[in-house]
């Protein structure tokens, strides 16, 4: 039992990758379309505004700006709980960041030739050449500059992966075989990485509670969750905003334990 998430840009093959290996290895398929629209729903807002969050960064933190925070935080409370007892296939945007610790979580990023991207864009989406270079260097920048905002990490940077795929050198049947390979012998779940994906999921759930709730400055939260003992360290306005934060984490089922370092604002 494992967790592969397929970090692709824009017609890299990325999506065909994933189906084959939700098929091979018999896993569930969970795609970035579909994290969107379930927390879409949860949050009552449109999946253009969740897709924005989980694509652009915003320019200001002021009232949009934190909008967008809380829909990330939600996004990352629904793949955690998505894949949490589950074999999953997730292809997508930063779905390795997601999950970021879990060791039965396989991080593989999918690459192609610029010349392979650009007839994909171009066949798939009735471009000229130059309309889909300037299509396929618009998304990757944007990514690029988002997973630095957010997560402080380069979106190129190898060492963020387990395994790098280039299409441009391997077939879908073959990229599979190598990959389904390597989740079979190095990245299957036992007692102790469940354990871990298990605190994840709690911590993923109290920070998408609290942002919702707005009781607490986004930039300035740490939550550590562990055997459903959780410490919270942040800033709030009022002493008030503080009893608040504690309250809210204590009624999140999974909490037996709150400890708290928190700072008031005024």
């Amino acid at each position: 039992m494992a967790i592969i998430t397929i970090f692709r840009g824009t017609y890299t093959g990325g999506k065909a990758l994933a189906e084959s290996l939700s098929k091979e290895l018999r896993y569930r398929l969970l795609s970035r379309e579909e994290l969107i629209a379930g927390v879409a729903m949860g949050v009552n807002a449109s999946e253009d505004e969740i897709a924005s969050a989980l694509q652009q960064k915003p320019g200001f933190l002021g009232g949009r700006g934190r909008r967008k925070l809380q829909y990330i935080y939600c996004a990352q409370a629904a793949m955690a709980r998505a894949v949490q007892n589950d074999n999953v296939v997730y292809h997508g945007q930063a779905g390795h960041l997601l999950l970021k610790g879990v060791p039965h979580h396989l991080r593989l990023k999918v690459v192609a030739d610029k010349e392979y991207r650009i007839s994909d864009e171009v066949r798939e989406g009735d471009l000229t050449r130059d309309e889909a270079i300037h299509r396929i260097e618009e998304l990757d920048r944007r990514r690029a500059d988002w997973m630095m905002w957010l997560h402080g990490v380069d979106a190129n940077d190898p060492t963020g992966f387990d395994l790098v795929v280039n299409l441009e050198h391997f077939s879908i049947p073959d990229a599979c075989a190598i990959v389904a390979q390597a989740a079979n012998r190095c990245f299957q779940r036992n007692p102790e990485s469940q354990k871990i994906m298990d605190d994840l999921v709690l911590t993923t759930e109290i920070r998408a509670a609290i942002g919702l709730d707005g009781c607490v400055s986004h930039d300035r939260i740490e939550i550590e969750a562990k055997d459903g003992c959780v410490t919270i360290i942040a800033n709030v306005r009022s002493l008030g905003d503080a009893d608040d934060v504690r309250k809210l984490v204590r009624q999140i089922p999974g909490v037996r334990e709150v400890q708290t370092k928190l700072e008031t604002t005024r």
